[in-house]
C-alpha cells in the first residue's frame, strides 16, 4: 500500500473518532449540569482528535504535492 493511500485510510479513522468525539461532547452539553466534571477531558478528547485529523490531511496533501 502507498503512502498516499496509508495515509487515506488514516484519516477515514480519525475522522470517524473525531465525529464520535463531537457526539460525545454534544451528548454530555445536553446532559449538563451532570457530569459537569468531565467537560475538560471529553474537551481536551475532542480537541486532540480534531488535531490528529488535521496533521493527517496536512501529511495528505503534502505526499499529493509531491
Amino acid at each position: 500500500m502507498s503512502s498516499i493511500e496509508e495515509t487515506k485510510a488514516e484519516i477515514k479513522k480519525l475522522s470517524a473518532k473525531a465525529m464520535n468525539m463531537k457526539m460525545n461532547l454534544h451528548d454530555l452539553s445536553e446532559e449538563l449540569p451532570v457530569n459537569w466534571n468531565s467537560i475538560l477531558t471529553v474537551a481536551q478528547e475532542t480537541h486532540d482528535a480534531y488535531a490528529a485529523l488535521e496533521a493527517a490531511r496536512k501529511k495528505l496533501k503534502e505526499l499529493e504535492a509531491v
